[in-house]
């Protein structure tokens, strides 16, 4: 590969960012009400593993950023050089991503530009083909069948009666087959469609609508949503009457001071809310913070600040569970799978390193005619294993609507 050479100019479209996506694939997507990136192609990309993943993925970005030529006339966050982020959830196993597409189309309060990446001096711009869409012909047990999951829940209580820990998130699978290879467009645009105020990302087969900011960082400002509490209509009870239980209380309690206390080490100011609020999505409800601060800008400068910030705070125990390490002990002994990416850090970033993290929630790993559905649940001593079975389904019926769309 060559030296990369990126130019951003400003665009008079407003048309639908989902709908510039062209066909073959890669695409990417992160967008939110209207608003966000979208991606094809790929200029340059890094695969890494282990415990040091987002140092080196961190290493990668800043000598990209050094070595490239930008030529940027709009400036805003999320011009110029891009990269989409998918990090997995645990060091091991599990592979973790940072892609440069070839090109980005962004919209950012009402303003629209495009960045082209290349290393020769061929545009770019295959054709938009009509979206192909797809039935599921079969549903099938994943890698921790609900049986198993309900064991696994049953045995994490156990574990946290005795005093092992806190809070442990335990997810299982489901295996979705379609009568041909799924574009990944369809399940963008039906998701769009039904969760505008979740963030719909796609970056290397993984495809979602997450309701939950892991990070945001715009200059020295950083921003998260912690979600963590979930209920949904039933029995004659509202949801929000069952987000006031202790349980749900509890597991809020020990996501936001997660995500608080790995962060306020990266902070001159630090802004938590006393009380949750209630954040109400088609299928359910979460309890939810949004956490401001000021960054120290001399532990927070660089192209790879958003990476190492993100590492800093993954997992927290929205999605690992308190204390830390032994919440991503018990996952790896009761789950028995791997992850991948799903839970971990899924985003943008760019050359200042401003971006946005989610977390790959609500989410499915793309295979051809093959999808793999994840969901999870945070698990306390108070959990009922048949409840967090009923959530667990519920948290996956985003893809699964999105699938059966027609």
């Amino acid at each position: 590969m060559g030296r990369l050479q990126a130019r951003t100019v400003a665009a008079d479209s407003d048309a639908d960012l989902l709908a510039l996506l062209p066909d073959p694939e890669p695409v990417f997507s992160w967008v939110h009400g209207g608003e966000g990136l979208v991606g094809w192609g790929e200029a340059a990309r890094i695969e890494v593993k282990g415990a040091d993943r987002f140092a080196e993925a961190e290493r990668w970005w800043a000598d990209l950023v050094a070595a490239a030529d930008v030529e940027d006339a709009v400036g805003l966050p999320g011009t110029g050089l891009v990269a989409f982020v998918s990090m997995s959830f645990a060091d091991e196993p599990g592979s973790s991503v940072v892609i440069v597409p070839k090109v980005v189309v962004g919209r950012r309060d009402g303003v629209t530009w495009r960045t082209e990446l290349r290393d020769d001096d061929e545009p770019f711009a295959p054709a938009v083909q009509p979206v192909r869409r797809v039935r599921v012909t079969r549903y099938s047990e994943g890698r921790l069948s609900v049986t198993d999951y309900r064991k696994a829940v049953a045995g994490a209580v156990e574990r946290m009666r005795a005093g092992e820990l806190a809070k442990v998130v335990l997810a299982h699978d489901l295996i979705a087959e379609t009568d041909s290879p799924l574009d990944q467009r369809f399940l963008l645009r039906n998701l769009a469609d039904r969760y505008p105020s979740c963030w719909v990302f796609a970056v290397d087969g993984l495809i979602g609508a997450t309701p939950e900011m892991l990070l945001r960082k715009t200059g020295e400002t950083v921003e998260s949503r912690v979600l963590a509490g979930t209920a949904w209509p039933g029995a004659g009870e509202s949801a929000e009457s069952r987000l006031s239980s202790a349980k749900n209380r509890s597991e809020h309690e020990f996501a936001i001071r997660s995500l608080a206390d790995t962060l306020r080490p990266y902070c001159t100011e630090l802004h938590v809310p006393e009380t949750p609020s209630v954040l109400r999505l088609p299928n359910v409800a979460h309890l939810a913070s949004d956490v401001t601060g000021r960054l120290d800008p001399d532990t927070t400068a660089g192209p790879g600040a958003l990476l190492r910030l993100g590492h800093a705070v993954h997992p927290t125990a929205a999605v690992g569970g308190t204390p830390r390490t032994e919440a991503v002990a018990l996952i790896a002994e009761l789950e028995a799978m791997d992850r991948g990416r799903y839970a971990g850090p899924v985003g943008w970033i760019d050359a200042d390193g401003d971006g946005e993290l989610g977390i790959a929630l609500r989410c499915a790993e793309l295979r051809g005619s093959l999808v793999r559905l994840f969901a999870g649940c945070g698990i306390v001593s108070g959990s009922d294993p048949d409840a967090e079975v009923r959530e667990a389904a519920a948290k996956m019926l985003p893809i699964r609507d999105a699938l059966e769309a027609t």
